[in-house]
């Protein structure tokens, strides 16, 4: 019976450390040099975040494109060149613990959501904008709902944005191992606190979200696992400003403006229109 109360032991001791282990590989940084392809981009640095501005004709109208995890700012590089000819001026920014934006560790919003602050401050200081719409995929739409930008914008575009943590964690597993993900994904988003030292309540997008008071373009995949659709469907019932909600057929959690461009840019550029 020892023997058996001792191998049960290690076993649970050997999946704690596998766990903390997944969850620190999840978190780790992602830092990197970054070379942007085009030569008319301008690189830059603010109060530590690191970026690129696109400039148009008409600068007082601008963008702040914010990425996804573990991506950095050239992944809007062509969402940037589009904006630029319907006259947006364009900040593309890494995130911290992203890119050339030093961190030592993801915290899933709660950080990045400083660089996002970072990112308007800038273009209102520097360039002078005076009209800014946000476009964040994923953790950058978190990044601008979780701090300050969201209510120093004009307009949001949130692609793929999930609710909480919870869920994204939840979804994201449940898509590797099926639904024994649902008994597996407390054991990694209950560390969040641990290593960043902030409640899972203050990583919940889906809040912050009730109180923006600018229009919100809601914008997900039909396919989506790591955002489903029932979320987004959420999220957009959240929004208590003006809202628009696009549910992109055969779109898994993906880069939307790849997956079908013309259309994506025919309905930004209508909601540019109406809304800056």
């Amino acid at each position: 019976m020892k023997k058996i109360f001792k191998l049960f032991a290690l076993f649970l001791l050997l999946a704690a450390c596998g766990l903390w282990g997944a969850g620190t590989y999840l978190s780790k940084s992602a830092n990197h040099t970054i070379v942007m392809p085009k030569t008319d981009f301008i690189s830059f640095e603010f109060n530590g975040t690191h970026g690129s501005i696109l400039s148009s004709d008409q600068s007082h109208k601008c963008a702040l494109l914010l990425h996804g995890v573990r991506s950095d700012r050239t992944s809007m590089i062509e969402r940037a060149e589009f904006l630029k000819t319907v006259g947006i001026t364009s900040a593309l920014i890494d995130m911290q613990a992203h890119g050339e934006t030093k961190g030592d560790t993801i915290s899933f919003g709660h950080l990045e959501a400083k660089d996002a602050s970072n990112g308007m401050a800038y273009l209102k200081s520097n360039l002078g904008c005076n009209k800014i719409i946000i476009i964040g995929h994923s953790l950058g739409g978190a990044a601008a709902l979780l701090g300050s930008a969201s209510h120093e914008a004009n307009a949001m575009v949130l692609e793929s944005v999930y609710p909480t943590i919870e869920e994204a964690v939840r979804d994201r597993l449940e898509s590797k191992i099926g639904k024994i993900a649902g008994v597996m994904a407390p054991l990694l988003y209950l560390q969040i606190p641990l290593r960043i030292g902030v409640p899972l309540e203050r990583l919940r997008p889906i809040e912050a979200l009730k109180s923006v008071q600018v229009p919100v373009y809601i914008i997900g995949g039909s396919l989506d696992r790591s955002t489903t659709p029932s979320e987004t469907q959420r999220m957009y019932d959240s929004v208590r400003s003006s809202k628009r909600l696009w549910i992109v057929e055969g779109a898994a959690h993906q880069d939307i403006y790849a997956f079908t461009r013309k259309v994506y840019e025919k309905k930004i550029k209508e909601f540019i229109d109406d809304t800056l």
